[in-house]
């Protein structure tokens, strides 16, 4: 609530409330010490002054608008909040360190719209066991009190903010004159919009069914008057995507109307096949949803709040040669080269001098292959649309990340690189145990000696390798699914196709009893040869 007239707000003229302290302040203290000098006194209010001003700094520095809850208070302050976002988390967590400053930022921008909320889990083990917390951090949505959904959108400030607003207000925004409908599509992103006949239709009752589901990835909003459509060609009750004005091009048609059934099957099958258009604008907030998605992305000085028109420039000549193979599974996207430096540095070898000017393209197929087109991007598309038809030919040479070859590796636990991985580890006469780590693993450190017992015990042993190879400079090979460090597989002899990921305690002995189940040939353990 506002203020009343006469009460200064806590955070209000600052200034005068510093100055009202110093007063208050030198005339008590002045009586306290009988100061009788004016200078003195002039001093002193200068002295406390600058006291008082800190003090006023630093409690507003200490302020959070990341909301605190606790076993004691959740369930009577989270139903307070119509919308609310809440990180479970642990103090000593690496990755919830790294969240705090994006969460605090993204909590301020939000103030207002959605509550942000945090619970320690260390001290306040009701709440997170409520809620089935059991790593850290874990995000959840509540709406008045009600676990709504677990949160799986972007970690940065920008995608936070921009993903909740989306949870913010009702699952489809209803629409009530030309203005609602024109301010709603003229956005960043791309709007789906039903229009039907009246509040009792039962293809809209489908439609906020839907929306009730997919309000977390999509923008939905409705009209109940058919008339508000008739720009757009609606006639009859109908659901149609609005691509961002942004990205609107001769190539491909910035309105597309669905055809199909207005199930809420059908409804999310249509928006999933349309909403990114033949080449859409990838981000860090939106590049997940790709994942599944052979991309090829074109990376160059792309800002649609500074310079569209410049952005669009790059975007079209993409566009124009991708026209020409859209029917072969590929989809085209556009980067800002500066928000994607470190993923081009570090998994295509590109650093800040190649292209220059000129737009970088890369293509990541759903299974992890990567390739780069070496050649210098052309005005006219010509080395885009040679470098295409190459790769649909598969005439490409894949782009691998490996750390050089070792000059010597005769240890008792092999180095493996990227460039060896199928000398050693697809070896199909060998069964192979490999150790994926990270330098900076604390846990990986912890099983060196262990691996290196283990390697040393069965050196003698011609039909299997103990190997280990650094994730963080090698690319994983596909069917490795390393998320986590260290990861462990088995390879066995004549399966390299079926690698199976060793769960078991990390003692040698383990190790041992788990290989003498899973290897094609008896153990050679030091120098003797184990029966089957």
């Amino acid at each position: 609530s506002r203020p009343s007239h006469g009460h200064r707000h806590i955070g209000g003229n600052r200034p005068a409330k510093a100055f009202f302290f110093c007063s208050v302040l030198v005339s008590e203290f002045g009586e306290l010490f009988s100061i009788p000098s004016l200078m003195d006194n002039f001093l002193l209010r200068g002295v406390l002054c600058v006291l008082v001003v800190c003090m006023l700094s630093s409690s507003a520095r200490g302020r959070s608008d990341v909301l605190e809850l606790r076993d004691a208070d959740f369930d009577y302050l989270a139903p307070e909040q119509e919308t609310l976002l809440v990180k479970f988390y642990a103090p000593w967590c690496g990755h919830c360190k790294k969240l705090a400053p994006e969460f605090e930022s993204a909590a301020t921008r939000l103030k207002g719209t959605v509550t942000l909320a945090k619970v320690d889990c260390t001290s306040n083990t009701e709440t997170c066991k409520q809620y089935g917390v059991t790593g850290y951090p874990t995000l959840k949505i509540f709406r008045n009190g009600q676990e709504s959904s677990s949160y799986d959108g972007p970690r940065s400030a920008d995608g936070i903010v921009n993903y909740m607003k989306k949870q913010a207000g009702p699952d489809s925004v209803p629409l009530q004159s030309e203005h609602d409908l024109e301010n709603f599509i003229n956005n960043f992103d791309a709007s789906v919009v039903g229009f039907f006949s009246g509040t009792d239709s039962s293809q809209l009752a489908e439609f906020l069914k839907g929306a009730s589901l997919m309000r977390e990835s999509f923008r939905l909003a409705h009209t109940t008057d058919l008339q508000l459509g008739n720009k757009y060609g609606v006639t009859y009750e109908s659901v149609l995507l609005f691509r961002p004005p942004r990205l609107s091009s001769t190539f491909e048609d910035s309105v597309v109307h669905h055809t199909g059934s207005m199930s809420v099957t059908g409804l999310r099958r249509f928006i999933r096949d349309n909403i990114f258009g033949l080449c859409p604008h990838l981000t860090k907030e939106n590049k997940d949803s790709f994942k599944k998605r052979d991309l090829l992305t074109a990376y160059y000085d792309l800002d649609y709040l500074r310079n569209a028109k410049g952005s669009n420039y790059w975007r079209n000549r993409v566009l124009k040669v991708a026209s020409k193979f859209s029917s072969q599974g590929l989809l085209y996207s556009v980067a800002n080269r500066i928000d994607f430096m470190e993923e081009l540095e570090d998994e295509f070898g590109l650093g800040p001098s190649d292209g220059a000017e000129l737009p970088v393209v890369t293509i990541r197929t759903r299974t992890g292959n990567k390739y780069t087109m070496r050649e210098e991007f052309t005005r006219d598309g010509k080395s885009l649309e040679s470098f295409l038809e190459d790769y649909f030919a598969g005439r490409l040479k894949r782009y691998v990340k490996s750390e050089p070859v070792p000059a010597k590796n005769n240890g008792p636990v092999k180095v493996v690189v990227a460039d060896t991985f199928e000398e050693i580890v697809n070896d199909q006469e060998k069964d192979v145990l490999i150790e994926f780590y990270a330098p900076w693993c604390g846990h990986c450190k912890k099983l060196e000696p262990k691996f290196t017992e283990l390697g040393e015990q069965l050196y003698s042993d011609p039909n299997i390798v103990i190997a280990k190879m650094d994730a963080t400079a090698n690319d994983v090979p596909q069917g490795y699914d390393v998320q986590g460090f260290p990861a462990i597989y088995f390879a066995a002899a004549g399966r390299k196709n079926e690698p199976k990921r060793y769960e078991g305690a990390r003692e040698v002995k383990d190790f041992i009893s788990f290989l003498k189940r899973e290897v094609s040939k008896p153990l050679v353990l030091n120098g003797v040869k184990e029966e089957l």
